[in-house]
């Protein structure tokens, strides 16, 4: 799933987090070199694609800063799978060669990923799922934002505002769900599924955007606007990137006004159609949260401590696996300025440049 923001923003969330999590420890750094000693250890992070910035801007840098702050002399190992499912088992394997600890995976292949986590798991390897979870494996720990609360959430916000604003059940929802290899992609589905329940009105279609493509959301958009045209009052995207795919489809089609698109994710260009007006909602969840707290998770699990709940998660159980959970915040015209820019995750710099500007003007963003 899409994040991008400015390195600047990122730098000052890291340092944030660092330090809030270190509050959380025992104030000092990981050292020790009897068992369970993390002391030197090295620790792998395995992100799914390159397509979403965020994984190069904001989760590793994050989940190698705050390891650093707990643990000075660990190194992170970090690859990139750029959507390639084999590409991260070469990388996978790899990191077992090496001698790690601890792998943090955010998988391309959920399915796929269970064969990998067994293999690591029989060398007595620690192993945390990272935003998406592992259905079929026993993984040590799962760290992420509530994913079905987000499916929940832009749907019933969706459902409100159509209904606040007058548009009558006798037009329907359009569902642009994310990768149907993605297991937190299915949550968020489930999660829409139940926004939309007992909405009164109905789903007319919706369709799983293979690898979370904008442009293969943009053509399914535009196969459903020819058919059902004036029909569609609102589209559930499942990300910002479906999102402005589905704009797009939207736009190009000449549909006008734009039926209300949610989104998810809080990009810079998800936040910037929030502004124009051409997005209705997204959610806002910076990946330095989750890349904090998997760094202590894989401390606390690596030392054999137990893991606590850190920088405001929830402890809970998914798919059978101890997990950390966070709770997503829905962004907004109505409260971008206060979720966003007075909360430092964006400054107005970076999201108001161009045709954004008179946007956000109009809501007080200077």
């Amino acid at each position: 799933m899409n994040f991008t923001r400015t390195t600047g923003t990122a730098v000052f969330l890291v340092a944030a987090l660092a330090a809030a999590l270190a509050g959380c420890s025992s104030g000092k750094t990981a050292t020790g070199t009897g068992p369970g000693s993390i002391d030197g250890a090295k620790i792998a992070f395995l992100m799914p694609d390159q397509a979403s910035t965020r994984y190069e801007q904001h989760d590793a840098p994050g989940f190698k800063a705050a390891l650093a702050k707990l643990c000075e002399t660990c190194t992170t190992l970090y690859n990139n799978a750029n959507a390639d499912a084999s590409k991260q088992q070469q990388q996978f394997d790899a990191a077992i060669s090496q001698g790690v600890k601890a792998i943090v995976i955010d998988p391309v292949d959920s399915t796929a990923a269970a064969s990998m986590v067994s293999r690591a798991k029989s060398r007595g390897i620690k192993v945390v799922a990272y935003d998406r979870p592992i259905p079929d494996a026993q993984v040590d720990y799962y760290v992420s934002f509530d994913n079905e609360a987000i499916g929940q959430a832009i749907a019933k916000s969706l459902v409100t505002h159509l209904r606040d604003t007058g548009v009558p059940r006798s037009k329907g929802i359009l569902e642009v769900n994310g990768s149907p290899t993605d297991a937190a992609a299915g949550l968020i589905k489930k999660g829409i599924h139940e926004g939309l329940a007992d909405s009164g009105y109905q789903t007319l279609a919706e369709f799983d955007t293979p690898d979370w493509e904008p442009t293969k959301a943009q053509q399914w958009v535009a196969g459903q606007v020819s058919r059902f045209g004036a029909q569609i009052g609102g589209i559930v995207a499942a990300n910002d990137g479906t999102a402005g795919g589905a704009i797009a489809a939207l736009k190009a089609a000449n549909v006008n006004p734009i039926p209300p698109v949610t989104g998810n994710d809080a990009t810079n260009a998800g936040l910037q159609l929030v502004i124009s007006g051409d997005q209705y909602n997204t959610i806002s969840k910076p990946s330095e949260i989750v890349a904090a707290a998997a760094a202590q998770v894989v401390v606390d699990l690596v030392q054999g401590k137990q893991v606590t709940a850190t920088g405001g998660g929830t402890l809970t159980t998914v798919f059978n696996a101890p997990t950390i959970l966070f709770v997503p915040k829905i962004v907004t015209r109505d409260n971008l300025k206060t979720e966003i820019i007075d909360s430092k995750i964006n400054t107005a710099a970076e999201l108001c440049t161009g045709a954004y500007a008179a946007g956000c003007k109009a809501l007080g963003i200077s």
